[in-house]
């Protein structure tokens, strides 16, 4: 076999070759020893040449390849017979008999995913290489397998072989493998935080239904800010918040989980939407004037038909109605939080029954490829033909929108569909209102009607007698409190009872220690022991409205 045609093509060997053609046949210390004094040459005298080094050619083939610290290996034929094999590769794989197949005789190229990848060699002529491919033993190995000719080319034992060289990289394939588990342990961690800072059970308001999903982006441990939230405030109203904190990793986590309980802090207030805003804007800035954050914040009252909302530099909300056609809310809009010096306002998109609206973060529309206003619309074509419960639609949206496990960013949906009930359900919803007119008989009139709406709802007596009751301390405390113009409202869920005063004052009230020497101060004390909740807040026409809750026995 002429191995001396092909050995020119391993690694290394045509540095080694101009590495001894740069020597002598004689070493440099025994040449000087022999050489005599310098004698003075005359500047135009002829230089000597030098001895011509061994050629190439000259090379032992089988010699070089023994002593490769590699795995070496010379197959031929189709069947990729055992030519050669060097000492590296007995010591690394065991002795291999030559003339046997490599498919009998060397499970190993099996186990490395070779013997189709020396099939293509072989038939194209072109060297593939494989990278940190692992064997049942455990070691890893980077391998080249190159097209040869055995024999000589020009004689008739001339055949095409296969030369194998591996690299063991075991070493690196280790390192990587911990640095991929630690990155995936970072990750998890990171996930699990995220993760952690998100509302663990959405709140379930009467008049809504809400599902929501939060999926991390690609497969790093930087996981971003986006978050949501669903917070019942009272009264049958409700609180739908998303957000999003620039950047990645577990400082805009933190942010996030900040911005988060403020704003469940602020929506205890039950302040307008812009409000909230307004506060949660001054907070950014304080926690972090670095970090941008986005947030839309909106509340739906059963009684109004519509959604209030504001945003601070967020995407805009989508509601689409029971026939298709999609709405998009697009003022008004101020710059993200924390930039300060904006002054916020509240705007309104109608959520009718049987609509559903989508708040999300940009990770869900924005594209490295394609306008984000493009993404928004592809998402109102998705909603536009998406049907089922709100957990159906959120995964319809996630996969309309071309989300998977590798995608590049953050992505937070929440889903809000407002039922249209009909049949048995809708018995269950009902609503009625008195205009509070005149002076003190007005207090009399109000607990007669309450008397007979809640009989003709068929609440137990129990139930009945303190409805009144509250009733009558919530208009007895607007009418010595508050301004015209009054009302009194009524509703029933299939879940609870919402008694609620309205007056043209906005000062709220409080509950207070009564002496027992006061003639007056003990009416919130009344209703506030006998009710489930109560609460107080100011109408955005102005004035305020008080109301309270009572649990419907189960």
């Amino acid at each position: 076999m002429n191995f001396t045609r092909w050995s020119a093509r391993l690694p290394g060997t045509q540095r080694r070759a101009a590495a001894r053609d740069d020597q002598s046949s004689v070493p440099a210390a025994r040449a000087e020893s022999v050489r005599p004094k310098a004698t003075a040459t005359p500047p135009d005298a002829p230089s000597e040449p030098s001895a011509p080094g061994p050629s190439l050619e000259a090379l032992p083939a089988r010699e070089l390849l023994g002593r490769l610290p590699a795995p070496v290996a010379l197959l031929h034929g189709p069947e990729h017979r055992i030519t050669y094999v060097n000492a590296a590769y007995t010591s690394a794989f065991g002795p291999r008999p030559c003339g046997a197949p490599a498919a009998e005789a060397m499970p190993e190229l099996a186990e490395l995913s070779l013997l189709p990848l020396m099939d293509q060699v072989l038939r194209s002529g072109t060297p593939r290489t494989v990278k940190s491919r692992k064997v049942l033993a455990g070691s890893s190995y980077t391998v080249t397998c190159t097209p040869v000719n055995t024999g000589d080319p020009d004689g008739p034992g001339a055949e095409a072989g296969v030369l194998v060289y591996a690299t063991d990289v075991t070493d690196h394939a280790e390192a990587a493998e911990r640095l991929r588990a630690s990155e995936r342990r970072h990750r998890d961690t990171a996930v699990t935080l995220q993760r952690s800072l998100l509302p663990q059970d959405l709140e379930q308001p009467d008049d809504l239904r809400i599902a929501a999903t939060y999926q991390p982006g690609g497969t790093d441990a930087a996981v971003g800010g986006d978050w949501y939230d669903v917070i019942t405030l009272g009264a049958g109203r409700t609180a739908l918040v998303i957000g999003d904190v620039m950047g990645r990793g577990v400082r805009a986590a933190a942010v996030m989980g900040q911005l988060r309980t403020a704003v469940r802090a602020y929506a205890r207030l039950d302040l307008p939407p812009h409000e909230v805003l307004q506060l949660l804007d001054v907070l950014a800035a304080e926690i972090d004037a670095s970090q941008i954050a986005t947030c839309a914040y909106a509340v739906h009252d059963p009684n109004e038909g519509h959604l209030v909302y504001a945003s601070a530099g967020h995407l805009p909300i989508l509601v689409c109605d029971e026939d298709g056609t999609v709405h998009r809310a697009e003022d008004p809009t101020g710059p993200p939080l924390g930039t300060g010096g904006w002054v916020h306002t509240s705007g309104t998109i109608p959520l009718p029954p049987g609509s559903t609206a989508v708040l999300y973060t940009d990770g869900l529309v924005e594209r490295r490829s394609e306008d984000i206003d493009e993404g928004v619309a592809s998402l109102e074509r998705a909603l536009s033909g998406a049907r089922g419960t709100p957990q159906v639609v959120c995964d319809r949206l996630i996969r309309s929108l071309g989300v998977t496990a590798e995608h590049d960013d953050d992505v937070a949906v929440l889903v809000v569909q407002h039922p249209a009930r009909t049949g048995p359900s809708a018995e269950l919803f009902h609503n009625a209102s008195l205009e509070l007119l005149g002076g003190i008989e007005a207090a009399p009139r109000a607990r007669a009607f309450a008397s007979g709406v809640l009989a003709s709802w068929r609440f137990p007596v129990e139930l009945c007698d303190l409805g009144v009751l509250a009733v009558s301390e919530l208009v007895a405390n607007s009418l010595q409190h508050g301004t015209p113009p009054m009302r009194l409202g009524l509703r029933r869920t299939d879940r609870r009872l919402i008694i609620e005063v309205t007056d043209g004052d906005d000062h709220l009230p409080r509950r207070r220690r009564a002496e027992p020497a006061d003639e007056a101060g003990r009416g919130i004390s009344i209703v506030a022991t006998i009710a489930s909740s109560w609460g107080s807040r100011r109408t955005p026409g102005g004035g305020k409205a008080v109301w309270c809750e009572f649990a419907l026995p189960g």
